[in-house]
């Protein structure tokens, strides 16, 4: 049998939360008092209808008192999600008497009549009701409870096609009973024992149970296991995917800034004026930048209106990133040590002003426990030496002032602060900034620990781990653009997919050809178990390399460090240092990697413990060896290179451990494999040769010494070392630059040089009376230019201000070099690239010069999708983006559709159209994945809307290739079909009708007044050649998208003055002849009907006259046009669909594919439409919905559909 240990059952990042004592002391006294309830009424023999109420009672009093809980149909007990009977059923209960011991479960045969009767129940809601959101089914008997999944049903029995076939034929009375009891023998019984031995469940027996001996791990994993969270999955309110805003908040208000709306994005800015608090952070420091002339002395900032504040803030910004890492480090040795309160060095007391705080920086964490100036040593005695760049002066510290200047002044609590004061309301008044934001801090969980432990506080504190700092981060960081966070489940996603075929096609290559996928792979590793296979495998995933080439906040690359460890862990290859696997469960929940022990309880470093040590170290040294090996990132903002870094620091101090010499793990020099510069801007291309930056007397290192000073740079935990180091790179790196801009330098003077050299050979020639040849004057002037390209060509590399923060990916990582120095590439690029960003025009003349995807309009993803496909990665690897899915169909992006599709493999296309993936941007997006391979053959890719298993299917991408590289896929496959049916139509509707927008009247600066001049404000407000009444024979009805119904053409009520004075008066044909008119916005159709009657369209209608040429009627084509078919393709096919305003474009209208019939067979569709438009014109309110119908029908048929695309068009 498949039983679930209960821990295991449990979300990991749920385990972690941890309940308030009284709240699991109220939820045992009601299990207690519902147990005891059921076993009295069982001895009194009372009916299962009776004992139900004892379980409602338990619910309603535990978790559940806001939801509706009841019967229904013979469903013993229902939980609804929320408290109508309206809403759907989350959790179905089958409740039987503890005497009734032959139809309820055991751990050994769950193929009873209790389980039969859920699965019954199940299908009535989930076939029948269309109910997708059952979360659990529970079975119990009050003294055991036996928990299913509904996820297990849906998988197990719901995708059984054949269960559900007898389940309907026995619904619908087509067996030789309607009773329940043969679905129980003979449908339920049957198929429940094919798989009886793989349904996952939960089994609780509560008959033995002392509830008064349990431990508190113990008792948090009852409380949870029956909670709203783990039965209704509600959220707990710690979910990484989800911005803490009462944190949020209230550190924008200490740092001195606000979030505010501007121009529909939220972006954060500096307070008002008069709002300003002078003790805040930010207006300490401005105050100081300001008044103590500073500002001149700060070169790394450029001068601006704004450089105060933008000093002001990256001061800040670098302060409270050190403080935030100090909190996590704090809770992690609090964990470690008990709540030992020595280490609690947050605090006020520790730490009284920001003189002292400067001392702990510098002081403290920035050198090794005994280079400590003596005064500092017992002080710091148990604060660790962290050997991190964050702790060293910084630049902007350097050129201005350390947090030390600042005035330890008192700042305005938060209106709506977490603090309490001592009678427990909300802390009013002042408070020294500094300890304000230390008791903030405090007043939030940190703790990265395992312990699955009760809260005794009155109150819990919210948890704020790693992946929700990430997220304020990422949204302070980009305070200037209102930059997206992408959701975690997003990037999990992105990474797990391409991650994992990475591997496999690493180990394709260095292994064995056979293996082709993941499983494959998992299946080739367990055979081996040989400390040096182990070893050689752990070579191969360390071999990988993985950037980020717009790494923001290094969301990305921690979610690919999370990815690369639970991949280890599932081949089995996760070992020690001795070669010997660990011998735990990795999992990822919400972007957290969660460690789970051989008890299934979450892992805990425990430093006097082996096991856990081993644990510990393993884990610690794993993820150094993925950071430093195989994560590469680059961005062009500062901040955010300075906040990726701190996230993986972070990463690697959730796994610190105490050495022999029982000091901290140091951390390793993991900020030089992030880098800040423009991605997009190189001056050297990546086939430049580098030999020539290791000739000559002067130079002092060779390739080598390069490789070597770098991988030295991340395991030296020497300052002085480091520095010395970091000197050789960039000696290094400087000769690279000149080496290569030398060539350029060489190239125009030996141009330069034979120019001169033949002016002064025809000067001296002329000089002695010499003709000179035309052929000789030609080829001076061929030097000449040629000089004079050459010296633009070096000026455009050396000099060019475009390269100020250019980035050399030709040399900046030799990890992705070759042994002789030629340029190898990445193995995966991972990220989510910018887009909509505005370009000055020196660099769209680069872009449109250097890269090959645009044309026109220069969107900056098109460029990050080519930096990765032609450039920097290596061939046979992919490249993973989640990017706006505008390029789908965008006239702009054409060339970059038609790049991709000719020359690279599409693996994962999904289109997201309908997630809101980012809170506060409308773009829609889509995740793609291509591989860096040309693919001769037409191949399948896999598409989908959603990234989870279920949404996504196999497409052809030679249906992309044959619809001018436009890209269209549906949610379902069926829905393909249809739509390549109205596709493959022969004709378009611009072929058959001549299409134009209406008259649009007025505009400023265009047609004329009364006075013959351009129409001006005055005359578009008064609407100058408008009447109510026809004045004379030049004024035309007017008609309206307001007039215009499906079949039913209103008379206008206004008529204008026709003519050329108009801004856009239009061709007289379009309006003197009989015309289709449809509006631009739709409704569930296209909406159209035919005008007879010679009115004079607006703006809000399009036209559509026959051609001369055309076959048959304007009635057949309204009635395609207005059929539920057309309404559905338009829907569907055009991405561009504004949900609230759904609006059909004139270009649309036009490429409307049809099916143009001989006359005589149009002769049908044509009287159906005059008898629905005569039955309207004589009743406005006619019921003309059969007719409608009967046309639609006739549609389908032309169009070839099946009953179940029909059903599908219907139904939408």
């Amino acid at each position: 049998m498949n039983k679930t240990n209960t821990r295991k059952a449990l979300n990991p990042a749920y385990r972690k939360h941890k309940p308030l004592r009284k709240d699991v002391t109220n939820f045992i006294t009601q299990l207690k008092w519902c147990i005891d309830a059921v076993k009295l009424s069982d001895d009194r023999a009372e009916s299962e209808e009776h004992i139900k109420s004892h379980f409602k009672d338990f619910f309603t009093s535990t978790f559940y008192s806001e939801n509706y809980i009841n019967t229904k149909d013979r469903i013993d007990l229902a939980i609804y999600l929320d408290s109508t009977v309206k809403s759907d059923i989350g959790v179905i209960i089958e409740a039987k008497k503890p005497s009734n011991k032959s139809e309820f479960l055991t751990e050994h045969d769950l193929n009873r009549k209790a389980l039969q009767e859920l699965l019954l129940y199940y299908l009535r809601e989930r076939v029948d009701n269309g109910n997708n959101n059952i979360k659990h089914l529970i079975a119990t008997n009050g003294y055991e409870w036996f928990l299913f999944k509904a996820e297990d049903f849906y998988n197990i029995f719901y995708k059984n096609k054949e269960l559900i076939k007898e389940y309907k034929l026995f619904r619908d009375g087509l067996k030789d009973t309607s009773k329940n009891e043969l679905f129980y023998n003979e449908i339920a019984k049957k198929y429940i024992a094919e798989i009886e031995e793989v349904l996952p469940f939960v089994h609780l027996d509560f008959s033995k149970t002392n509830f008064e001996k349990l431990s508190d791990a113990h008792l948090n994993t009852l409380y949870k296991i029956f909670s709203n969270v783990h039965l209704l999955g509600h959220s707990f309110g710690n979910d990484g995917n989800q911005l803490n805003k009462s944190f949020y908040n209230e550190l924008l208000h200490i740092i001195g800034l606000e979030e505010v709306k501007d121009k529909g994005k939220k972006v954060i800015s500096r307070k008002p004026e008069k709002e300003r608090d002078y003790a805040s952070l930010l207006e300490n420091a401005i105050y100081h930048l300001e008044d103590r002339d500073y500002l001149p002395r700060v070169k790394s900032v450029e001068n601006s209106p704004e450089k105060a504040f933008n000093v002001g803030l990256e001061l800040c910004l670098g302060w409270i990133n050190r403080i935030l890492f100090l909190k996590l480090l704090e809770s992690q040795l609090l964990a470690y040590h008990k709540n030992d309160p020595k280490y609690k060095f947050l605090n006020s007391k520790f730490v009284k002003d920001y003189d002292e705080l400067n001392d702990l920086f510098f002081s403290a964490l920035a050198k090794q426990e005994d280079e400590r100036h003596p005064k500092y040593k017992d002080k710091y005695k148990d604060i660790p030496y962290l050997n991190s760049s964050l702790f060293e002066r910084n630049t902007l510290e350097s050129e201005a002032f350390e947090i030390s200047a600042l005035s330890n002044d008192q700042c305005k609590v938060y209106s709506n602060t977490i603090l309490k004061d001592a009678s427990g309301k909300r802390e009013k008044g002042k408070l020294p900034t500094l300890e304000y934001l230390f008791r903030f801090l405090d007043a939030y969980d940190f703790a990265t620990d395992g312990n699955e432990g009760i809260e005794d506080a009155q109150e819990a504190k919210s948890l704020i781990n790693a992946s929700v700092l990430g997220l304020i981060f990422e949204k302070i960081n980009g305070y200037k653009e209102g930059s997206f966070y992408t959701p975690a489940y997003i990037t999990m996603y992105m990474c797990r997919e391409t991650l994992r075929r990475t591997v496999v096609q690493k180990f394709k290559e260095q292994e064995n050809d056979q293996i082709e996928a993941f499983d494959d792979l998992k299946s080739y590793c367990h055979r081996y178990f040989k400390t040096d296979d182990l070893k050689r495998f752990n070579g191969i995933v360390n071999s990988l390399r993985v950037c980020d080439p717009a790494v923001g906040s290094g969301h990305f690359l921690v979610s690919a460090l999370n990815e690369l460890i639970v991949i280890k862990n599932e081949l089995g290859i996760l070992v020690d240092a001795k070669g010997l696997p660990l011998r735990c469960d990795i999992e990822i929940v919400n972007d957290e990697l969660y460690v789970i022990d051989d008890n299934g309880l979450l892992f805990e470093y425990i430093p006097t413990d082996k096991e856990s040590t081993r644990t510990q170290h393993t884990l610690f040294h794993e993820k150094q060896t993925l950071i430093e090996n195989c994560l590469f990132g680059v961005d062009i903002n500062p901040n955010s290179v300075k906040i990726c870094r701190l996230r993986l620091w972070i990463e690697l101090l959730k796994n610190a451990y105490y050495t022999n010499e029982n000091r901290l793990q140091t951390l390793p020099n993991i900020d030089i494999n992030i880098k800040t510069g423009n991605s997009l801007i190189s001056r050297f291309n990546l086939d430049d040769d580098l030999k020539d930056a290791f000739k000559g007397k002067e130079v002092n290192y060779s390739f080598k010494d390069y490789r070597n000073a770098v991988a030295e740079y991340k395991e030296t935990n020497n300052k002085e070392r480091k520095r010395e180091v970091l000197e050789i790179i960039n000696e290094v790196k400087h000769n690279f630059t000149s080496s290569l801009d030398n060539t350029f330098i060489s190239k125009f003077q030996k141009a330069q040089g034979a120019y001169i050299n033949e002016e002064e050979r025809l000067k001296n020639l002329k000089a002695f009376g010499e003709k000179i040849k035309k052929s000789e004057k030609d080829e001076l002037k061929r030097l000449k230019e040629k000089a004079e390209a050459t010296y633009l060509e070096k000026e455009e590399i050396v000099n060019n201000a475009i390269y100020h923060n250019a980035f050399e990916w030709r040399f900046e990582f030799p990890e992705v070099l070759a042994e002789d120095g030629s340029y190898i590439g990445f193995d995966a690029v991972i990220g989510n690239p910018p887009y909509g960003v505005k370009l000055d025009l020196k660099e769209i003349d680069y872009y449109r010069n250097s890269y090959d995807f645009i044309i026109g309009h220069v969107e900056i993803y098109y460029l990050f999708t080519e930096l990765a496909l032609k450039r920097i990665l290596f061939k046979d690897r992919e490249l993973t983006y989640i990017i706006p899915n505008a390029w789908f169909s965008n006239k702009y992006a054409r060339k970059y559709r038609q790049s991709i599709l000719d020359n690279y493999k599409i693996l994962n296309l999904i289109n997201l159209n309908n997630k809101n993936v980012f809170e506060e941007a409308s773009v829609e997006t889509c995740i793609i994945s291509i591989k860096k391979s040309f693919v001769v053959d037409n191949y399948l890719v896999k598409v989908g809307t959603d990234v989870t298993e279920e949404s996504q299917y196999e497409f052809d991408v030679d249906r992309w290739s044959g619809n001018n590289n436009l890209i269209f896929f549906a949610e379902n496959p069926i829905i393909n079909t249809l739509i390549d049916k109205v596709n493959n139509a022969p004709y378009k509707i611009d072929d058959v009708l001549d299409v134009s927008n209406g008259i649009k009247p007025y505009q400023k600066g265009y047609g004329l007044n009364l006075n013959g001049e351009k129409l001006n404000d005055e005359d578009v407000k008064n609407k100058i050649y408008h009447s109510k009444t026809k004045l004379n024979e030049v004024y035309k009805r007017e008609i309206k998208g307001k007039h215009i119904k499906n079949f039913q053409t209103l008379k206008g009520d206004m008529y204008i003055k026709w003519g050329k004075w108009l801004m856009s008066p239009k061709g007289i044909r379009y309006f003197e002849n009989d015309k289709i008119l449809m509006r631009q916005i739709i409704g569930k159709t296209l909406i159209s009907s035919i005008d007879y009657d010679k009115q004079y369209a607006d703006q809000s209608l399009y036209i559509l006259i026959k051609k001369e040429e055309t076959i048959g009627s304007l009635e057949y084509y309204l009635s395609i046009l207005n059929s539920r078919l057309y309404g559905f393709y338009f829907r569907n096919y055009f991405s561009e669909d504004d949900a609230l305003f759904p609006k059909i474009k004139v270009n649309e209208l036009k490429s409307l594919p049809i099916i143009v019939l001989p006359e005589n067979h149009q002769v049908r569709f044509k009287e159906k439409v005059v008898e629905i438009i005569s039955l309207k014109n004589e009743d406005p309110q006619a019921e003309t919905e059969s007719l409608e119908r009967e046309v639609d029908q006739m549609v389908y048929e032309l169009y070839g559909l099946t009953q179940e695309e029909i059903a599908i068009v219907e139904n939408s």
